[in-house]
């Protein structure tokens, strides 16, 4: 494997992104979508600009208007943007949805969809968790019969991320097997208003927009079918792979933000006449700071890189990445937080902002014992 260093063409994608966020981004920008209630949660200014720049189609091939390249620089972009917290859709609409078309669809379908999800004018949702699934990718009750016109989808989804802005939700349903198996669940890309489609909107504790779905005899169209039963549970589980390993460049951007907002805290709180940078205990709390962050940058590239390369341990080093960074960045924002002292704990202040991103990332495709049980199994214990 490569030396974890950054590319001619990573390194000018970071500078470009870092320069966007500093113009356009802050993580206050989230405070005020969720003062406001935004429905969207987002700014549909700085996704169009985010759009205009190419990054929602990094990842697809350039015959689908996507710019052909690959996870390792969607994580750069995306660690940019973890900084400032930018609440845009990346993970739902591109690294659950666009890959949902791009791994499951025929060739008609992805011809369709993916340049319109590439340039940012079609938002795609992912309603796979059901209630009581806990992380479990093949746990789905929801069911879909065929009928003479199409498909008939009768069931409910929770916890789908952007859920009710999305144009169009990609959907989980049965269509043999047990609750529980692997093989026989099919995705349906289904029309956001459908009749017999009901949404409940709901706000996560960081701010980040998410929805309940209820299907009562939602009927769609026999090529709504993006992923047969045959094919579904591998595109669900391939495509949580790429969803992950851009959920953890963007939680590394948010572990690099808290530190370096409490390394100038540090440099400047005076206490008993002193600046407290200086107190040994919290230096070595810094350097414990410092350390999840080396470790976790180690860890989102080589699993970038595996996934670019098709390496046979690719889907290992996703989780190790992935448990890795969920501990990190909830260890590294409760830190900042505590180190911020009374002033962290006020809603005013960003550093909070960051722990409630932590905790919600921390869950989000899978926790850090799920992950690490999963790379138990694929190593064989």
């Amino acid at each position: 494997m490569n030396e974890l260093v950054l590319t001619e063409t990573q390194e000018m994608l970071r500078r470009a992104a870092a320069d966007f966020v500093a113009a356009n981004c802050a993580p206050g920008d989230l405070r005020k979508l969720r003062d406001e209630s935004d429905t969207a949660g987002f700014s549909a200014k700085s996704w169009q600009a985010m759009a205009n720049l190419g990054w929602p189609g990094i990842v697809f091939p350039e015959e689908f208007g996507g710019l052909g390249l690959g996870y390792a620089e969607q994580a750069v972009v995306l660690e940019e943007l973890g900084s400032a917290l930018a609440p845009e859709p990346f993970l739902t609409s591109v690294l659950l949805g666009g890959n949902a078309v791009l791994l499951g669809s025929n060739e008609p379908q992805k011809a369709a969809l993916l340049p319109e999800v590439a340039s940012g004018a079609l938002l795609l949702a992912l309603a796979h968790h059901e209630p009581g699934a806990r992380h479990d990718l093949f746990r789905v009750e929801t069911r879909a019969v065929r009928m003479a016109d199409g498909w008939r989808i009768d069931g409910e989804k929770d916890f789908v991320l952007d859920g009710a802005t999305a144009h169009r939700l990609v959907v989980s349903a049965r269509l043999s097997g047990e609750p529980n198996a692997r093989q026989g669940i099919g995705l349906f890309l289904v029309e956001a208003g459908a009749p017999g489609l009901t949404l409940s909107p709901a706000r996560l504790v960081d701010g980040r927009a998410t929805a309940r779905l209820g299907l009562a005899g939602v009927q769609v169209a026999p090529n709504a079918m993006l992923a047969d039963q045959t094919q579904g549970g591998d595109v669900l589980e391939n495509m949580l792979d790429r969803a992950a390993v851009g959920l953890c460049g963007e939680m590394l951007g948010g572990m690099r933000r808290a530190t370096e907002m409490t390394l100038d805290y540090l440099k400047t709180r005076e206490q008993f006449g002193v600046r407290i940078g200086s107190f040994q205990s919290l230096k070595h709390r810094a350097a414990r700071m410092f350390i999840e962050l080396e470790i976790g940058r180690s860890a989102v590239m080589a699993a970038a890189r595996a996934l670019d390369a098709g390496s046979s341990d690719a889907r290992s080093l996703v989780s190790i990445a992935k448990a890795r960074l969920s501990d990190g960045f909830v260890e590294v924002a409760s830190e900042a937080l505590q180190m911020h002292g009374g002033i962290g704990m006020t809603d005013e202040h960003d550093i909070g902002l960051f722990l409630k991103r932590a905790r919600v990332a921390e869950l989000t495709l899978g926790d850090s014992a799920w992950h690490r049980d999963r790379w138990a199994r694929l190593a064989g214990f």
